[in-house]
């Protein structure tokens, strides 16, 4: 890998309190993202900002159709119509327990979509990781506390994932014909001695991990065995979730955050929250569509 690059601009100048959830349309080439405790969704397509305002908490999607998404709310996934912003319930998601949110979530290349929960309070392993699929929403991963850096490898082989709180991102072989784990995940990357919290991640087309690093100031690039590449750096202190989009897949994007900001790092900045986009970074992969 070459070297990456070292400018870095604000994307969209709107303030999230917890930005998650980037998700480039590749047929809309339009970037959606999360204000997750505003209960908010933001696009920008041909410059413009559109904010749709929910009822609930909203984290995360998958796309279904040109105008679809499939979004996880608080307590359900939904179809969502992006022109007429109609609302059809599709799946409960820990309906009856007030306590928990959906947080992380990415569609897998067979049209699941795995979605994880967790306490709204970051409740010691009071989250999970889902995966709908054909119809049947189906635990994989119980007893997690801050569900993250849910992706999949271009060649279909591995998913990803970790627990924020254990400074650790696993890898999960994955069944061939639809998709669902075999055997038990291992450690991909282990990141306790360096004291970084592994946030949302994304996949690109060559199978490098990108890795936003909560109070890191950065996304970190690792190879497909694990081996450290190198990091952008953003004007953000908490980093929450990279994507790929824009021509060609090129420009990373990044979502960041302000909730619980030190005073220290608060005044470091004024682009806490922001969305960033670091272009000519690398070829992305396809976001994988929905299939409900």
């Amino acid at each position: 890998m070459g070297s990456l690059p070292t400018v870095t601009e604000v994307f969209d100048h709107t303030v999230c309190t917890l930005g998650e959830g980037p998700l480039w349309h590749p047929q809309r080439q339009e970037l959606f993202w999360f204000d997750v405790l505003n209960g908010r969704m933001h696009t920008r397509g041909d410059g413009k900002l559109r904010t749709v305002q929910f009822k609930e908490f909203v984290s995360s999607a998958g796309w279904v159709s040109d105008t679809e998404l499939l979004i996880a709310s608080e307590k359900k996934l939904f179809l969502f119509d992006i022109e007429s912003e109609r609302m059809e319930d599709v799946e409960g998601l820990e309906p009856d327990d007030p306590t928990t949110r959906s947080n992380d979530g990415r569609a897998d290349p067979w049209g699941g979509f795995w979605i994880s929960t967790m306490g709204k309070d970051a409740r010691s392993r009071a989250g999970t990781i889902y995966r709908y699929f054909q119809g049947r929403l189906t635990p994989l991963y119980p007893q997690i506390t801050i569900p993250n850096a849910i992706a999949f490898a271009p060649d279909r082989t591995m998913a990803y994932f970790a627990d924020t709180t254990k400074r650790q991102v696993m890898r999960q072989k994955l069944d061939p014909n639809e998709g669902w784990p075999e055997g038990d995940p291992e450690v991909f990357l282990d990141l306790q001695d360096e004291g970084l919290n592994p946030d949302g991640a994304v996949v690109d087309a060559a199978g490098n991990f990108w890795n936003a690093q909560w109070g890191a100031w950065r996304v970190a690039c690792y190879s497909p065995d694990g081996v450290f590449q190198d990091a952008i750096s953003f004007d953000a202190a908490q980093t929450s979730c990279p994507a790929f989009g824009g021509p060609g897949l090129s420009t990373l994007f990044c979502t960041s955050a302000r909730e619980n900001l030190s005073d220290h790092d608060a005044g470091r900045s004024e682009n806490h929250g922001k969305v960033f986009a670091a272009p000519e970074t690398g070829a992305g992969q396809p976001e994988w569509q929905v299939t409900l």
